[in-house]
């Protein structure tokens, strides 16, 4: 009996962006020059696929620094830290090697000098992310002059109670869906029509593209994969994309949990995958597809990416 015919179409841009690939590059630079173990604060980048490969080559991920030998070489990750992750790096006697994302070092610059202003910010962001801590650890929580605060929702805008808002602004994680940053914005102004906000969005490139090239997918296709980890926030916002749209969404990242019954009934599957999982995983998907149907590939047309993030110094 001849195998069912499933088009699938890949979304264009998907997959490493380019903070990802400049963190990956500068812990697999620092392996070449240092030689193994070398050292990284949490994982450098949300994939257990490229977390798995570092380690092999001989990246040792720790969730604390005391974990780490003195004068040992330390990478953080490409979510950033908090001034105290830097200052416990020193008094640790560690050799830092700064992977945050250039993108995210922006934001925070943004929260230093805003509380340079005393200014009261507001961080829009998710609870316990890492970039959320790197951000908020900009201010010390016992700075006489500025405070940071975090907010997830319209809810929480409505829990808000600052008497003076002349000198309220605002910031957000840069891997958030921008539907939701913009309702929570649009909320925040209703009710502090003073607030100020950075001068364009915190929201990165990669983040933006992708979930624009998932909306391009969704009227012509009735699943939708999305390649990464569980504790991606970029690719958990591209599964989100689609459910709000009613269009079915499985994030994956390990094709031992593939499911053949997934393709049940499916005629035209859209595959994308977020700004931290590698191609390899897409390709791996499509192989696994192509066990139980026969497959027609298209490749949707997409914003088309050429950023380049420099290397620190090594």
């Amino acid at each position: 009996m001849p195998k069912e015919i499933i088009n699938l179409s890949l979304a264009n841009p998907r997959g490493f962006c380019a903070g990802v690939d400049r963190a990956i590059l500068i812990v697999e630079k620092a392996l070449e020059k240092y030689g193994a173990p070398v050292y990284v604060h949490h994982e450098v980048v949300h994939n257990k696929y490229v977390i798995n490969d570092l380690n092999k080559k001989g990246a040792i991920f720790v969730d604390s620094l005391k974990d780490i030998p003195k004068t040992s070489h330390v990478i953080f990750s490409a979510h950033g830290v908090s001034k105290a992750i830097k200052k416990q790096a020193h008094d640790f006697n560690l050799i830092a090697i700064d992977a945050t994302c250039p993108l995210v070092t922006k934001v925070h610059s943004e929260v230093n000098k805003l509380s340079k202003k005393e200014h009261t910010i507001i961080m829009i962001g998710h609870k316990g992310h890492p970039e959320v801590d790197g951000t908020m650890g900009q201010i010390d929580e016992n700075s006489p002059h500025s405070e940071i605060h975090l907010v997830e929702n319209i809810e929480g805008v409505e829990k808000l109670n600052f008497i003076n808002s002349n000198s309220l602004s605002y910031v957000s994680q840069t891997t958030l869906s921008m539907d939701d940053t913009k309702k929570i914005i649009d909320s925040l102004k209703k009710k502090y029509p003073s607030i100020s906000g950075p001068k364009n969005d915190d929201i990165c490139y990669a983040t933006q593209n992708r979930q624009e090239a998932v909306k391009k997918m969704l009227k012509q296709h009735d699943l939708i994969f999305v390649i990464g980890s569980k504790n991606s926030s970029n690719s958990n916002r591209l599964v989100e994309i689609a459910k709000e749209r009613m269009v079915e969404a499985i994030l994956i990242d390990d094709m031992s949990n593939f499911k053949k019954s997934w393709l049940k009934n499916k005629k035209n599957i859209g595959i994308t995958a977020g700004a931290s999982a590698p191609e390899i995983l897409v390709q791996e998907l499509i192989r696994e597809i192509k066990k139980n149907k026969h497959v027609l590939i298209s490749e949707i047309n997409g914003i088309e990416e050429n950023i380049i993030f420099k290397l620190p110094k090594i």
